[in-house]
């Protein structure tokens, strides 16, 4: 008898808090459980894809960046504008070997955080903060190379999400490259773009 009110109880409270929850996510207040799923997935998938592109950060290939672009997509880094994947992947290419590349001493990760992503259908917004972990000695301990803020609208193209246009914008240790194109932008709406 305990055992089966336990299990009536959980039950009352997992019903209540997805009450209270669902309707406050993205994606969730569909009117069907399909709908509702397939956002979920689409959120995640967006998610992750972002989290790939950060992880090629420091791995000297450039040419990996371009995979996740539409074939004219907009990219621009602190007013420095890159069309279409060959632009994207140049823009790289020819930034990994400055000398305040902050990839370029030691182990350096990406840290995105903050996410907000909005689906609706097969395009989406996302918005991300990103920090930069650089670490050019094991025995030290880390430091925070960069921060900043990135806008990104995606579309699903053959089931698979990309970046049509993407903003990245730095809060801090901007490098040099960008210091005639940088503007603050405290509050940029890409979907106003």
């Amino acid at each position: 008898m305990a055992k089966n009110w336990v299990v009536a109880a959980a039950a009352m409270g997992g019903i209540a808090v997805g009450a209270l929850i669902v309707p406050h996510v993205p994606g969730f207040a569909a009117t069907n459980t399909e709908a509702a799923e397939s956002a979920l997935a689409d959120r995640i998938a967006i998610e992750d894809l972002v989290t790939r592109y950060y992880a090629h950060f420091g791995t000297k290939n450039a040419s990996a960046f371009g995979d996740y672009y539409t074939e004219n997509a907009v990219f621009d880094v602190n007013g420095i504008i890159s069309t279409g994947k060959k632009e994207i992947e140049a823009l790289y290419a020819g930034t990994q070997d400055e000398p305040d590349n902050v990839t370029n001493e030691g182990v350096f990760h990406m840290v995105l955080s903050n996410p907000v992503i909005d689906v609706q259908g097969d395009k989406a917004t996302a918005t991300f903060l990103w920090t930069g972990i650089s670490n050019p000695d094991p025995k030290a301990p880390p430091q925070v190379a960069e921060h900043g803020r990135e806008y990104d609208k995606l579309v699903k193209q053959d089931g698979k999400w990309l970046i049509a246009k993407r903003v990245v914008i730095a809060d801090s240790a901007l490098p040099e490259r960008y210091a005639a194109t940088y503007q603050p932008r405290l509050d940029y709406d890409i979907n106003a773009q």
